[in-house]
């Protein structure tokens, strides 16, 4: 997988490709139908299949501001991206040029600077400068320029379509059950290991403490967690998500205690996903009393995280 931005080029063999276009935050089974199409036209018409994203996303752009709701780092669309087939990823810096780009403009930078043969959106894509352009725009400019654009129709789950604000909305109820079937994954966070307080070794728990950065927050809470480890490893675990109640200052971080693994972390980028809700954050009254509580949270976490990977 190569990731590509405008200044440095598009090189001559992915040039005349099908690219999938969005912004693609979570690809989810929505975003998931875009890509797949955009990769099975590819392969049909012998071309390359590139996915073009937005980072940052518009809504961090316009909205400074807004709370935390990123549901993917770059780095996971990008490997999500391979995933899915696409030989290259296409990052669409977006600053103060692109939100002033016209939409005939914009439609112009995909046919000069990718030869773009096809473009594949969702059906509610809309660009261009105060969003001037919906996918009738992109259609009648593409045309006129040798690119064909197409969309794809919405995923439903249980009757509703699938979004990114439907997956936000479920994480922030703790039901992470709901955001792993809209996603086909689990949830989770990728960052890079820091040192703590020590608290959690301190009581026989040692942990991988992650900052959350931009991401959505999920509900605070214990979770029954996977950790992905930069050899490709997973790990089953617990983890405290939230503020930590039982300690002054609260401080927000994402503690992941990894099953029957020993070794140093720090400095290491890790992936958290969270698998299972197994109940909200809580203040002790003692350390003895934290502690068997973790104790419980250890085995029901193990017990589920068992009973799921024993499924058929």
């Amino acid at each position: 997988m190569e990731r590509l931005t405008l200044g440095s080029g598009v090189p001559e063999a992915l040039r005349g490709g099908i690219v999938a276009l969005g912004n693609f935050d979570g690809f989810h089974l929505g975003h998931q139908a875009v890509v797949g199409r955009a990769v099975t036209r590819a392969a049909h018409e012998g071309r390359p299949a590139i996915v073009a994203t937005f980072d940052p996303h518009p809504v961090r752009y316009f909205r400074p501001d807004a709370p935390p709701f990123r549901l993917t780092s770059l780095d996971q669309r990008e490997r999500l991206f391979a995933g899915a087939g696409a030989e290259a990823a296409l990052v669409l810096r977006f600053d103060a040029q692109l939100a002033a780009t016209g939409a005939e403009a914009f439609v112009d930078l995909l046919a000069r600077e990718l030869g773009a043969a096809g473009v594949v959106t969702g059906e509610d894509f809309t660009f261009g400068a105060r969003r001037s352009g919906n996918v009738a725009v992109l259609r009648d400019l593409g045309a006129a320029r040798g690119m064909a654009a197409e969309t794809v129709a919405a995923v439903a789950v249980d009757g509703e379509a699938v979004s990114s604000s439907r997956i936000r909305q479920a994480l922030a109820d703790a039901d992470p059950a709901t955001a792993t079937r809209l996603l086909t994954r689990s949830f989770a966070i990728q960052g890079v290991v820091q040192h703590g307080d020590k608290r959690g070794r301190q009581l026989g728990y040692p942990t991988a403490n992650l900052v959350l950065d931009d991401y959505q927050r999920p509900s605070y809470g214990i979770y029954a967690v996977r950790v992905r480890l930069p050899n490709g490893a997973e790990h089953a675990g617990v983890a405290s998500l939230g503020i930590r109640p039982t300690f002054d200052p609260p401080v927000e971080l994402l503690e992941a205690y990894l099953f029957d693994f020993t070794g140093d972390l720090y400095g290491q980028t890790v992936e958290i996903a969270l698998h299972h809700y197994l109940r909200g954050e809580e203040k002790f009254a003692s350390l003895d009393a934290l502690t068997e509580q973790m104790r419980a949270d250890e085995a029901e976490a193990r017990r589920l995280l068992l009973s799921t990977s024993s499924r058929p």
